[in-house]
């Protein structure tokens, strides 16, 4: 069995290798040291979680232990699609050159540029970074890349999702043509092969897994989950992650939730807390720093849930998750690959559990598609049951009834009738007395036996001086049937004709008239 003692590193590094425990180096270590020490080209395609990053940061350390770094010219580049990611890769830095005097410099985003700066105009030996703050420092006229000699791009089908293929192809035309390149992923997808066939020479491929497979100490498991109602889909289904963790009991020491969107690990984190567990988010928009106290956290056992988004899918190298539960399938069939590979790291169980719901099923296809195997289902241990009352949502019916309730009482409010504005005067009016009605006075008879149009009847049957004087009682005595809800005889007499009720028709309802 090859050891690491075998594969010609530096005895600084072997003795740093030591202290860490190791002695056997993984396959993807064992085929990438020899031929990246041996100056060639190399493409690393191995499932997350088998020492992908050891496996070129121990080969660089001993080819950089000659020479020396000049200002604002690194002598080797590691790239990395994520913050986490080349956090990762200055951890591993640190860790296996602590006995030798090399320098790193790490430049991501959510630190300050005149930190990062000072570190490169001292000389750097690696320098690690994300695409996108590197070209920054580049057209800042802070870094010149033609020193250097190593080119690393780790987690390259990341790079093509996160759409920073562009960018590599401009930082490779930056750096010069005799670098060494190395290019390490867990997929490799046809943009991929594409670039490493322009930009590698002749490269050592080592494959010692299938493009896209998982590891086999994971036991993977699928609940087909559907919603009762459209609008309590989700409650549902974060009452069912609730179950499926209670369901593991202590044999869930940790777990990593995965969310496909921002907002939805924010929601998933937020109710897990309220129900008493202990989790915090981790994305893309959050600070750099509460990004780092939160995988602090988490790996130092403080937190027992990481609710994330595909940020965290790369690049998290911590050995003791127990379980992954994907609370959303993928949209990216590769990125299960990734997720479920955060458990089960260094030859440990792992368990992971996927939640899918009927509009996932063409992602879901598509995952077991990829690994080429049959995800196990499992039952759906809320099956026939009601959600926790606290995040089930009002019954339909009883919505309606409180929509219609408002819309009666938001008509009344619009009313234009000021007997309307108050519910108590309306009461009150109600259960008052009828006031005594005014008998009208008759009009001329020979004016009544007169036939008229029924459409010009309204508009004519009342004198011009009546209607004057009705409408300037209207406006002076406004404020007194506010108060005592008084009424004019016409409004007792007819209801429904309005205020211009016709001659004729109040002569209909004369008491006084002879004969």
């Amino acid at each position: 069995m090859t050891k690491f003692s075998d594969l010609s590193l530096d005895p600084k590094v072997l003795k740093a290798i030591v202290d860490t425990g190791y002695e056997t180096p993984t396959p993807i270590q064992a085929g990438a040291i020899p031929a990246a020490l041996a100056g060639k080209d190399v493409l690393g395609i191995a499932q997350t979680g088998t020492g992908k990053t050891a496996a070129f940061v121990m080969p660089m350390i001993t080819l950089l232990g000659r020479g020396r770094a000049r200002a604002r010219m690194p002598r080797s580049l590691v790239l990395a699609p994520t913050r986490e990611l080349a956090a990762q890769v200055a951890e591993n830095f640190d860790t296996y050159a602590k006995y030798t005097k090399l320098t790193k410099a790490l430049l991501i985003g959510g630190v300050s540029f005149k930190d990062q700066d000072a570190l490169i105009d001292r000389g750097v030996d690696v320098l690690i970074a994300t695409p996108g703050r590197l070209l920054d420092h580049f057209e800042r006229g802070k870094l010149i890349l033609t020193d250097v000699k190593i080119m690393v791009v780790d987690e390259a089908d990341r790079m093509l999702d996160m759409g920073f293929i562009p960018d590599i192809e401009r930082i490779f035309n930056l750096t010069p043509f005799t670098r060494q390149t190395l290019f390490f992923s867990a997929t490799m997808a046809p943009e991929i092969e594409r670039i490493t066939n322009t930009f590698l020479s002749s490269p050592e491929k080592i494959e010692v897994a299938r493009a896209a497979t998982t590891g086999a100490n994971i036991t993977q498991s699928v609940v087909m989950f559907k919603g009762s109602r459209k609008d309590a889909e989700a409650s549902e289904k974060r009452a069912l992650l609730r179950r499926l963790i209670d369901d593991e009991g202590d044999a869930c020491t940790n777990a990593i939730i995965f969310c496909n969107r921002k907002t939805d690990v924010d929601i998933v984190a937020k109710s897990l807390k309220k129900y008493g567990y202990n989790a915090e988010p981790i994305h893309g928009d959050l600070e750099q720093s509460q990004r780092t106290r939160t995988l602090e956290g988490f790996r130092d056992g403080s937190i027992r849930f990481l609710i994330a988004s595909d940020v965290a899918a790369r690049g998290l190298d911590i050995p003791a998750v127990s379980h992954v539960f994907n609370f959303d399938v993928p949209s990216h069939a590769e990125d299960y690959v990734h997720r479920i590979g955060r458990t089960g790291r260094a030859g440990r169980k792992g368990a992971t559990i996927m939640i899918c719901a009927p509009r996932d099923e063409k992602y879901f296809e598509a995952v077991e598609k990829l690994v080429q195997s049959q995800i196990p289902r499992r039952d759906n241990p809320l099956a026939g049951h009601s959600i926790a009352a606290e995040e089930a949502p009002a019954p339909r019916a009883e919505r309606s009834s409180e929509r219609s309730s408002s819309g009666r009482s938001r008509s009344r409010s619009r009313s234009g009738s000021s007997s309307s504005r108050s519910d108590a005067p309306r009461t009150e009016s109600a259960k008052a007395p009828a006031e005594p009605v005014v008998e009208a006075t008759p009009a001329p008879e020979a004016k009544a036996a007169e036939p008229r149009p029924a459409h010009t009847a309204d508009r004519t049957s009342e004198r011009p001086s009546e209607r004057g004087t009705d409408r300037a009682n209207d406006r002076s005595s406004g404020t007194d049937r506010n108060r005592d809800r008084g009424r004019s005889p016409r409004e007792d007499k007819v209801v429904g004709m309005g205020d211009d009720t016709p001659s004729f028709i109040a002569l209909s309802f004369d008491q006084r008239r002879p004969g």
